[in-house]
């Protein structure tokens, strides 16, 4: 068996790249008819063997060309969530659906996850690393290696600088593909020199670590359109089609969602937490941990105004100070029990966009269909072969606003053009 695969190749299979770009295609040797044509083949992407969800695919963008997904659309790493069923929901869908490694206490615990994954969905999945500053962090390689021996072929970094495990993970057969996290211009051509695929572009209104620099996507995902040599999704306010569209206008290939997959019938969490959310609006989410240069957005809380409070009034500075209000721990007990008061949990500003807790395939097909819509009547914007207009701003030929001309007499106290720069009243 080849864990890179999925199942057994045989004598009489061959393994090529696909026509259209870098998607992989598994046909039969001696099938001389070119495998674009042949509709009944199966895809082998990045480890898995996916049957074509349709003849027609509805965007073709770098990410969805590379990944062997349907729709340019991510879910998010997000700790406590990305689990098996989170995950397998939003591939079936046709997103991408990313297992959360360190939600797992041991790499072990990954990989029977990875294959309860496996077992869920035939569709390609990633699996994020998160790597933290901890006293004792985790065995990030171990997990690693796990990710690797399970035939996972796609991978999420974010957090410190991924440089080994970016190594580590491009020593696979085929290597993995890299999506890398970051808030930052800088740190984002710095990831780039590391060897990542795709850049996610966290902007400020994201959940959790926002960074320190308060650059929305508006800015940032421009000014990545403009300086990144590689291809970049957008992550941070995205909730919908009208999102998708508008990212993909401003450079990106696509766009990360973590908290609109936080409210889905699939998403592993108390359905307290998915209503306070529906409930919400854009304001309801706190900056913590500014004062040590650790920004995060949380859902404001009782937790959140006592964690600000004393982040604000404390004289020594200390963040043991703050320190068991912030606890992930508690977090985690929120998602059980349903009092979003318990603890602190992230939560982006696009909590006020959301108004509904729709199954994963519903949400992702309606993104698609919004998508498709604003970006086609986008086009209707655009009108072509228009005369050049003349100094007044109207088509050659049009006098119907020309002063001089004998239909448009001067009407007392209206402005009329005489010059270049000269009106009358």
């Amino acid at each position: 068996m080849n864990p890179s695969l999925g199942r057994k190749q045989s004598t009489t299979e061959a393994i090529t790249t696909h026509p259209r770009g870098d998607l992989i295609t598994w046909t039969p040797l001696g099938n001389t008819q070119s495998s674009s044509h042949n509709t009944s083949s199966l895809l082998y992407i990045f480890g898995f063997n996916l049957k074509p969800r349709s003849c027609t695919m509805p965007f073709n963008t770098a990410l969805t060309r590379k990944l062997g997904i349907r729709v340019p659309v991510v879910q998010g790493g997000m700790q406590w969530v990305g689990y098996a069923e989170m995950a397998s929901a939003v591939s079936n869908a046709g997103g991408l659906g990313i297992l959360t490694a360190l939600t797992q206490p041991t790499p072990e615990d990954l990989r029977k996850e990875i294959r309860r994954c496996k077992s869920m969905t035939k569709s390609p999945f990633a699996v994020n690393l998160t790597l933290l500053p901890a006293m004792v962090p985790p065995d990030y390689g171990a997990y690693a290696q796990v990710v690797l021996d399970e035939g996972i072929r796609i991978v999420e970094t974010a957090g410190n600088s991924p440089g080994p495990i970016i190594k580590q993970l491009k020593q696979a057969n085929p290597p993995c593909v890299i999506l890398h996290k970051c808030t930052t211009i800088r740190h984002a051509l710095s990831a780039v020199k590391l060897g990542v695929d795709f850049l996610s572009i966290d902007g400020f209104e994201c959940a959790g670590h926002v960074g320190e620099t308060d650059i929305t996507n508006f800015i940032l995902l421009s000014k990545a359109r403009q300086t990144m040599p590689i291809p970049f999704i957008a992550s941070g306010g995205f909730a919908d089609g009208q999102g998708l569209a508008a990212a993909l206008s401003l450079g990106a290939e696509g766009i990360n969602m973590g908290t609109r997959f936080m409210c889905t019938v699939e998403a592993p969490i108390h359905d307290n937490i998915k209503q306070a959310i529906v409930n919400a609006q854009e304001t309801d989410t706190e900056l913590v941990l500014r004062r040590w240069k650790n920004t995060s957005r949380l859902f404001k809380n009782s937790v959140t105004a006592e964690a600000t409070k004393i982040e604000r009034e404390s004289t020594t500075g200390k963040f043991e100070e703050v320190a068991p209000f912030v606890s992930g721990k508690r977090g985690r007990q929120v998602f059980l029990n349903g009092d979003k008061d318990y603890g602190v949990w992230t939560a982006g500003q696009v909590i006020g966009l959301i108004h509904d807790v729709p199954t994963c395939q519903d949400l992702v097909s309606r993104i698609e269909k919004e998508a498709i819509e604003t970006l086609s009547s986008a086009s209707s914007l655009i009108v072509d072969k228009q005369p050049e207009p003349d100094i007044t701003g109207k088509p050659l030929g049009d006098t119907t606003s020309d002063p001089r001309s004998d239909h448009n007499k001067k009407v007392p106290g209206e402005a009329q053009i005489y010059d270049i720069g000269k009106s009358k009243l």
